[in-house]
């Protein structure tokens, strides 16, 4: 598995200190590490233009996106390890346009993994993570964020699946926390775990550990009758209506992401929100007493490292959820 073993903390700290180097200086350069070495471009350009406007640092860059991406490499990295990315490519910045691209460049750096897979209607060639210089690879072409499928290149099926809450704007988060315990609440009546992340905008993920190589179909319809559980449990406060007229103040249970070839940002991945937030895994206890996403952004990351660890780990040791425990769930 490409970068299992993962990058040394001196291997890491060698490259933050390269990429200040090359920011205060000529911008552009060559970074090296174990295993790999990357050519970057424009590291003093502004990606995040108001980040900074309320705080005495300046916005952030590009330089700093490639900088978090070096600090969380050893717990991001399994996340995406053999699973094909989705880039949606910010070359300006939040500020600017951006676009999606599925396919591979025709031409990579030593060190990118390339597979061809499936995605239904067609095969075509993809990134596929775990490997370090992927990761800075990925970052270097305005990828803020980190966008794996649900499944991987050496398996057909699913190995988690996700409730995405999808807030209206200006709610407050305190609400977003309610409606994720009620879907960790249906997911205790079907014995399963739920892990929770902050999606590092506005929302919040829980995802769910599956077996191993579970069908693709099956994942969904888990998550189907999961939020649809609890939209209707709490229909003042929760819906599955896809129309956002029709949502109005409520928050959107959405689980129409598990299917083929769909993604979300990885926990970790930085997020092209105003603040320059990061999706962070939280623990349960944490839902309870109350966070803001604003409290997660990739300035402020290195502490919650310090303070946190790596609390996603729990999803991929978890046991997968037990597909049968559908036929006892009660309304």
């Amino acid at each position: 598995m490409p970068g299992a073993s993962g990058p040394t903390n001196s291997s890491l700290h060698s490259l933050l200190t390269q990429l200040d180097e090359i920011e205060r200086g000529p911008g552009g350069g060559v970074i090296t590490f174990p295993g790999g070495r990357l050519e970057v471009s424009n590291l003093g350009k502004v990606f995040w233009p108001s980040a900074g406007s309320k705080r005495t640092r300046p916005p952030l860059t590009k330089g700093d996106l490639l900088r978090h991406y070096v600090r969380v490499a050893p717990m991001i990295l399994p996340v995406l390890a053999d699973r094909p990315l989705v880039m949606k490519r910010f070359p300006n910045g939040i500020a600017g346009a951006p676009f999606y691209q599925h396919r591979a460049p025709d031409k990579v750096p030593d060190g990118v993994r390339i597979e061809r897979v499936a995605t239904g209607n067609e095969t075509r060639p993809h990134l596929v993570g775990g490997s370090l210089t992927t990761l800075l690879y990925t970052a270097q072409l305005g990828s803020i964020s980190q966008d794996p499928w649900f499944s991987r290149v050496t398996s057909p099926g699913v190995d988690h699946i996700a409730i995405d809450l999808d807030p209206p704007d200006r709610l407050p988060y305190a609400r977003v926390l309610d409606v994720a315990r009620w879907v960790r609440d249906a997911l205790d009546s079907l014995k399963a775990t739920g892990f929770a992340k902050t999606s590092g905008a506005g929302g919040l993920h829980v995802y769910v550990p599956m077996a191993p190589g579970t069908p693709y179909e099956s994942g969904f319809l888990f998550a189907q009758i999961v939020a649809t559980t609890v939209a209707e449990r709490h229909p003042k406060e929760a819906t599955i209506e896809r129309s956002i007229k029709a949502r109005g103040r409520r928050i959107y249970v959405d689980y129409m992401q598990n299917v083929l070839g769909k993604t979300l940002a990885s926990a970790y991945s930085a997020r092209a929100s105003e603040f320059a937030g990061v999706s962070t895994p939280l623990t349960w206890e944490e839902v309870e007493e109350g966070v803001e996403p604003q409290d997660f952004t990739i300035a402020s990351f290195g502490q919650r490292i310090k303070d946190s660890g790596d609390p996603w780990t729990g999803l991929r040791k978890a046991k997968g959820a037990d597909l049968r425990a559908l036929r006892s769930i009660k309304k």
